[in-house]
């Protein structure tokens, strides 16, 4: 029994090492993605935009296209998991791509429970090496 346990915890750990690898576009390796803005559990009012607030540290940002050292653009990932790390980020209304280098947004959701969270991808919207992604937030609209 320990041989498949440890079998199978090779093979996950092999998996993921695979998943968390990114793309082929170098970031800092102290670079640091979170939500500034709202705050996780908080609740927002339904029918009106609100801002969400992008935090970066150790690492700039620049839009698509524009390839240089230590910097990348951010995707907002509504109510999805994050993406293959080293494939283009999907551009649809759960993933949402602020390529000319903005570092705010103003969304409105639909009422209920949602999650939120950011990825960087570089100058062609694939994530960097290592993947530089925020928690997960969950908030609600009401």
């Amino acid at each position: 029994m320990s041989r498949l346990l440890a079998a199978a915890v090779f093979a996950v750990s092999l998996l993921l090492s695979a998943w968390v690898q990114g793309g082929p576009t170098a970031a800092p390796p102290n670079a640091y993605l979170y939500i500034g803005w709202p705050n996780d559990g908080q609740t927002l009012p339904a029918g009106k935009p609100f801002k969400v607030w992008f935090g970066l540290r150790n690492m700039g940002v620049a839009p698509k296209d524009v390839k240089y050292p230590n910097t990348g653009h951010h995707h907002l990932l509504i109510d999805v998991d994050l993406p293959p790390m080293d494939k283009e980020i999907p551009n649809d209304r759960n993933h949402l791509h602020f390529g000319a280098g903005e570092t705010e947004a103003m969304i409105e959701l639909a009422p209920g429970k949602h999650t939120l969270q950011l990825l960087m991808g570089d100058d062609k919207h694939i994530p960097t090496n290592p993947p530089v992604y925020s928690k997960r937030i969950t908030i609600y609209v009401k």
